[in-house]
């Protein structure tokens, strides 16, 4: 009888040991998990977001699991300065920016958005070329690591009335991103008087009447369905809308060394995917307003000749003066544009207009 409750007051011994033992020694094999919570502006279901969320599923699938991207899109982190605030006490650990946010982030990067500087998608990959590791750096030197550059495009100016003049213009009622001081330096180099707002309130004051007129490339116009309130586009870009995939430098730098060689990677592959299908999205886009109805106007030629220079160099003037962008910056990116103009033929194509 002694040995039989013995044996019975050491089986739950036994099986407690076993316990113990499997949870002592669970963690020490599990691989611990990094979570990169990643927000966007660009609304669930466009092509934007539908390429992040295959990034993050390659991420997970060639991690194992080890590193998860979280994507919030539709600005349900906020406007762009909310989202950076947010990565700053690690509430968010990156996102996808704009050149508003980017100019947050490494200023001297926005002068790739400078007013009518390009004259083409590929005078634009030539400079960006030449800029491009001077802008990872600066990122990185302001808490900040670059994984992918994109773009948003050509930008155009949407409006309830047809704009074919610079007088034209200051009779509408423009937005401005609020707190945008490249957006401030166009205008003010322009003689016009915006009308600041968040991102985020530009489809409701456009239906309200606050304001009549935005800017956007054609994708973001009809992502955000600005163009239902607007019945015109006027055919001269104004700029080229810039974009970066970032994420927190603190974050970059915890994960283990594959995992951030992984990030880097399909981060910079994800960009050049953005790239190409950003532009392509942007032309098709241009059709499907042209079917929806929206006409599109020709700028006057005194808006595509010597006028729209001297905007660019008086809003350059004013971001050097204030410190934003760099004089010698400026003069760099002149300088390799100059050198690539003068590679080409005089009857090259400019694909801008």
């Amino acid at each position: 009888m002694s040995r039989l409750r013995i044996a019975d007051l050491l089986k739950p011994v036994s099986g407690l040991l076993l316990c113990l033992g499997l949870a002592l020694s669970t963690p020490l094999h599990a691989a611990k998990v990094y979570t990169l919570k990643f927000a966007t502006l660009a609304p669930a279901g466009t092509s934007w977001v539908n390429m992040l969320e295959d990034w993050s599923d390659e991420v997970a699938r060639e991690s194992k699991g080890r590193l998860v991207i979280k994507i919030y899109p539709g600005g349900v982190q906020g406007d762009e300065p909310d989202v950076l605030k947010k990565m700053r006490f690690g509430q968010l650990q990156g996102g996808a920016f704009t050149g508003y946010g980017i100019g947050q982030i490494y200023s001297p990067t926005r002068v790739l958005e400078l007013p009518f500087l390009f004259n083409s998608i590929d005078e634009i990959d030539y400079v960006r070329a030449q800029y491009l590791p001077e802008i990872a750096q600066g990122y990185r030197d302001n808490g900040y690591e670059l994984v992918g550059w994109m773009e948003v495009g050509f930008i155009y100016f949407f409006s309830k009335e047809p704009i074919r003049t610079l007088d034209d213009m200051k009779a509408r009622r423009i937005w401005n991103w609020q707190g945008d001081p490249m957006g401030k330096a166009f205008f003010e180099a322009s003689g016009l008087s915006p009308v600041p707002l968040s991102i985020i309130d530009v489809y409701t004051s456009l239906s309200t009447g606050l304001i009549d007129t935005v800017y956007a490339p054609p994708l973001g116009a009809i992502a955000m369905q600005w163009f239902t309130k607007t019945g015109y586009i006027t055919d001269l870009p104004m700029a080229n809308g810039i974009g970066s995939l970032v994420v927190s430098r603190r974050f970059y730098q915890n994960l283990p060394q594959d995992l951030q060689k992984l990030l880097k990677r399909t981060g910079e592959a994800t960009g050049e995917k953005l790239i190409e299908t950003t532009r392509r999205d942007n032309a098709e886009g241009l059709e499907i307003l042209k079917q929806r109805g929206v006409e599109f106007v020709e700028a006057s030629e005194d808006l595509r000749s010597g006028e729209v220079v001297n905007i660019r160099i008086r809003a350059g003037e004013n971001l050097m003066n204030n410190g934003y962008i760099p004089r010698t910056v400026i003069d760099r990116v002149n300088g390799w544009l100059a050198d690539y103009r003068a590679s080409q033929p005089q009857d090259a194509v400019n694909v801008a207009e």
